[in-house]
């Protein structure tokens, strides 16, 4: 049976207690006790560790890996595989305009996509007792990605034509992706478009939020819900990503949540944002028990919040900092 996610979202808002939806797959890996290579590589092994964590946790919907190379790698970006690492692009694919002009969109059999495909197809049909969200990467993360980060950026004030040509083949292929995701059974995408907080708010719209809303438009239903992640924002384009029209955005530890939140509106979910290195990771249990605590209580007026990370948790998160997670909103909401 398919979730309505708007309905769904309804709910959320409607509780007294409060929801979390960290975005993990990471310790799902070490609980299988595979490498992140396997997991990046193969579709099963994914599958398996995603399971795993829902199993395990009460989380209100399941994540898929949060893995920016895999479109990259698509468009033929060389990308580096370390075994118990997240993948990195290496270098960057494209180097002019007129290298833009050659670039083709790559079918969605290129790379590991058909691998992502099988991990969403099987995590849809094996957890039922929850929604299931893939994950795609944002237009301009991806633009920055093939053409580098630093010259993106100068590309889009020297010649705006060529980087909205690049927008436009990276926003088609983008768009294929998140249908062939919305045809596998999974009840939303988180997009993850950081790199669109390197600019400001106007730009933001221009370069990044015109094409995620071209995207929202295209995808976005009662069944299928976008959560727009941007943890390069730090409060300055909120606005931007509000533009949007996705039903969800998932927010970074750089902002203030209790900021951030009062300019999303009050029908759509506003996630975060808990640091996923210096507190998932590298805090111990009992801090991890009160940044959790703190944040939730200074989020506790706004029943659109859902308690999350601020971005994917990293490889080697302990186990016991996660249950600290959980227990703490256990006691928060009793």
């Amino acid at each position: 049976m398919k979730i309505n996610m708007t309905r769904w979202m309804r709910d959320i808002i409607a509780r007294k207690d409060v929801t979390a939806i960290p975005v993990m797959t990471h310790p799902g890996i070490e609980i299988i006790g595979e490498t992140v290579l396997k997991a990046v590589s193969d579709g099963d092994t994914h599958h398996k560790a995603i399971m795993a964590l829902a199993e395990k946790y009460p989380t209100a919907a399941a994540t898929v890996i949060m893995d920016l190379t895999v479109e990259a790698e698509a468009f033929g970006a060389e990308i580096s595989f370390p075994e118990n690492e997240v993948p990195a692009v290496i270098g960057h694919l494209l180097n002019t305009p007129d290298d833009i002009d050659r670039l083709e969109v790559p079918s969605l059999k290129a790379g590991r996509v058909p691998q992502y495909l099988k991990a969403n197809l099987l995590a849809a049909r094996s957890i039922t007792d929850r929604p299931v969200l893939g994950g795609c990467i944002g237009p301009f993360s991806l633009a920055g990605r093939l053409y580098d980060m630093s010259e993106i950026m100068i590309l889009i004030y020297q010649d705006t034509e060529a980087a909205h040509k690049l927008l436009e083949k990276c926003t088609e292929y983008i768009l294929r992706y998140c249908k062939a995701l919305k045809e596998t059974g999974v009840n939303g995408v988180v997009m993850a478009e950081p790199a669109a907080g390197l600019m400001s708010d106007e730009d933001c719209r221009r370069f990044s939020s015109d094409y995620v809303k071209r995207i929202v438009d295209a995808v976005q239903d009662d069944y299928f819900t976008v959560v727009l992640h941007n943890c390069g924002n730090t409060g300055h384009c909120t606005g931007a990503m509000a533009a949007t029209g996705s039903a969800a955005y998932h927010f970074g530890n750089k902002c203030d949540m209790a900021e951030v939140i009062r300019d999303i509106p009050a029908d759509a979910l506003a996630m975060g944002n808990l640091d996923p290195v210096s507190v998932f990771k590298d805090a111990t249990p009992d801090q991890m028990k009160e940044a959790t605590r703190d944040l939730l209580e200074r989020m506790s007026g706004h029943p659109n919040f859902v308690l999350s990370s601020g971005c994917d948790t990293p490889p080697h998160t302990p186990a016991a900092n996660i249950d600290a997670f959980f227990e703490t909103l256990k006691e928060f909401n009793g």
